[in-house]
């Protein structure tokens, strides 16, 4: 192992140390015991997946309680935002500068939603009783700054991991911040096998659906639909050199997670008028209602198809099949079997269509599993399709840095 290599997973271990010791600093002004008792009652809901993904930041109520979920929304309604408007093309035609735009653009939106979300937890803090010991906009102001500052620090520690450390900042603390909180579901389970709450059958079952899952994720992350590209002779003096063939390698899904983020935030709209209308009595809502409620058949189906549409509407966007056609009759470039030029984006376009069909519907098979098996099952800990995506693609990041590092050039690498 290189010395450069050494230094860069020291650098790294010693920030993300810093990421899990700012997840147990407390803010201030407030009784943990309170807060323990108020979470472990809530903690079946949106404020356990809150927690998981902050790294349990939510769950102590830690400096770093928003994590970097702040960014990451950011830089996906960022992206969407130049895409719909078209100017994600002229950035990035612009080289770094373009790049760099973007970047300023996202922190900036960073810094507003981290303090929108800062204030209104604090809000929320304050209807808790016997929480806060001196309610008001002082305690207000301490948290919103508090929490949007953990957030911003969180951003900048992702981007020196990025630079001086190993694999992407940003996937890794949030690959830290759930994994350090999968110990306490795995121990809290095993706790109910041994107190006869949970039977043997259903702990295996479980068993045999992660090992399962984890594969078939494994596997789908490193699909391709490889298009053979070949390219006409070059002249060399007086003799024609052959080009070797190449493929044109499309990824089976390449949105990544932002269709399930996209999803989430749709079905935010139904989810809260479901809660603002009730699922208790007659009458059309109040069954709409309860049809959203999580677990539900509509909920899932309607999860389900945003996730589609979602990684649809991004790859089409994203993805240019008559750029792509362009750029290889510009280089040279033919598909085998297909006419170059208008053939060629249509042959591109018919298979990017059937692959992101494809992805698109495992993302959203990955996203349904694990609310089936917490409302159906009966499994005692959620852990969402999300983070499982995050987990997985952080690792195989991981496994390609080092692969890099040992047989190539270090320097050279960033996903």
């Amino acid at each position: 192992m290189s010395l450069e290599l050494r230094w860069r997973i020291a650098f790294t271990l010693g920030a993300l140390l810093i990421y899990r010791i700012g997840s147990f600093i407390p803010l201030p002004g407030i009784d943990l015991s309170v807060w323990a008792q108020f979470f472990s009652a809530n903690s079946d809901g949106i404020l356990g997946l809150f927690s998981m993904s902050g790294g349990g930041g939510a769950g102590r109520l830690a400096i770093f309680a928003l994590g970097i979920l702040p960014y990451v929304t950011a830089a996906i309604l960022i992206q969407l935002v130049f895409i719909v408007f078209g100017r994600m093309k002229k950035l990035r035609s612009q080289g770094e500068l373009g790049r760099q735009t973007i970047v300023s653009y996202t922190r900036y939106l960073t810094v507003v939603m981290a303090a929108v979300q800062g204030y209104g937890i604090a809000v929320g803090l304050e209807g808790v009783p016997n929480l806060i010991a001196e309610p008001g906009w002082l305690f207000r102001l301490s948290t919103t700054v508090t929490l949007a500052g953990g957030a911003v620090f969180l951003v900048w520690l992702s981007d020196q991991i990025t630079l001086r450390g190993i694999g992407n900042g940003i996937a890794l603390i949030l690959c830290v911040g759930i994994v350090t909180e999968l110990p306490s579901a795995i121990y809290g389970t095993l706790e109910l096998a041994r107190q006869d709450m949970l039977s043997s059958g259903l702990l295996l079952l479980t068993l045999v659906m992660a090992l399962a899952v984890i594969g078939f994720v494994v596997f789908m992350e490193s699909a391709r639909r490889r298009l053979l590209v070949e390219f006409a002779p070059r002249q060399t003096g007086e003799h024609k050199v052959k080009t070797p063939a190449s493929y044109l390698s499309l990824k089976l899904n390449s949105a990544g997670v932002i269709p399930v983020f996209g999803a989430s935030w749709l079905m935010l709209v139904p989810l809260t008028f479901a809660t603002l209308v009730g699922d208790e009595g007659p009458g059309l809502l109040a069954a709409v209602a309860r049809g959203f409620g999580n677990g539900q058949p509509l909920f899932l189906i309607c999860y389900a198809v945003l996730i589609v549409v979602c990684g649809l509407i991004y790859t089409a966007m994203v993805l240019d099949p008559a750029q792509t056609a362009e750029s290889l009759q510009r280089h040279g470039g033919v598909i085998q079997g297909v006419e170059p030029g208008e053939a060629t984006a249509a042959h591109v376009d018919r298979v990017l269509s059937m692959t992101t069909l494809l992805g698109a519907t495992y993302l959203a098979l990955i996203c349904l599993i694990p609310e089936i098996l917490v409302s159906y099952v009966q499994v005692p800990f959620y852990f969402g399709g999300a983070s499982l995506l995050i987990v997985v693609c952080t690792v195989l990041d991981i496994g390609a840095f080092f692969q890099v590092g040992a047989f190539g050039k270090l320097g050279g690498y960033r996903q």
